[in-house]
């Protein structure tokens, strides 16, 4: 089957006041986002800061909606769908990530929900998500610090922060690069990340696991005042 036509992550930032109704949206949406027309994939997300991406990081004024759409247009009229008006009524602020897949590897929930598509130049995303072994949970926390910092010293990076379906036991990252040469530098040159790589399969830190490369088609929005 085809991979979807495109990919978006939706990041909205409401105030302190305004978290219980983020919390409460979280739950109540996670059906009707998934009955929207053209929804392939679709999860509910919360968000970490990406100072050391583990579960200090967690942000409660930042939450993500990331969905696989069978067609542009299908993502275009998610804009006056409930879902979307309900968020634009608690977010101070929105950042909408418009993304077509490039290639992809592992899987989400037990499935493949982005697929591949051609390469290209321009700026490219990065997800990567987790289920780690709750016995291995503790080795894999300790490793993530230093690729956290190596990763804010790296040159073409945009930006990056944590999602996760929850903060324990489940783990993941968005960054936003320059090019693809930029995140591949990170990631194959990067001595704490390629340590990580290296000790990935050795320590079986994960039950199921996901990398997928994106194309940027757009950015829209701002995220802490500015447009990645």
């Amino acid at each position: 089957m085809p991979g979807p036509d495109l990919v978006t992550l939706d990041v909205w930032t409401v105030s302190p006041r305004d978290v219980p109704r983020a919390v409460w949206r979280m739950a109540a949406d996670r059906p009707a986002l998934r009955a929207l027309p053209g929804v392939r994939f679709a999860k509910l997300l919360g968000t970490g800061n990406g100072r050391t991406f583990t579960v200090r990081d967690a942000d409660p004024l930042r939450w993500a909606a990331l969905v696989a759409w069978d067609a542009t247009a299908d993502a275009d009229a998610f804009e006056t769908s409930r879902t979307a008006r309900a968020w634009a009524g608690i977010a101070r602020e929105r950042v909408q990530f418009r993304l077509a897949p490039r290639s992809s590897r592992g899987r989400w929930s037990g499935a493949e929900p982005f697929g591949s598509g051609p390469d290209g130049g321009g700026p490219v995303a990065s997800i990567t998500r987790a289920r780690l072994r709750p016995a291995k949970a503790a080795s894999f926390w300790r490793s993530v610090p230093p690729v956290a910092e190596e990763l804010r010293t790296v040159p073409g990076l945009r930006t990056a922060f944590g999602i996760g379906e929850a903060p324990l036991g489940y783990q993941g990252t968005f960054s936003l690069w320059e090019s693809t040469e930029a995140l591949r530098e990170f990631a194959h040159r990067g001595a704490a990340h390629r340590d990580v790589m290296v000790r990935t399969p050795r320590e079986g830190w994960y039950a199921e696991e996901l990398f997928a490369r994106f194309g940027v088609v757009d950015v829209r929005g701002t995220l802490d005042g500015r447009t990645p």
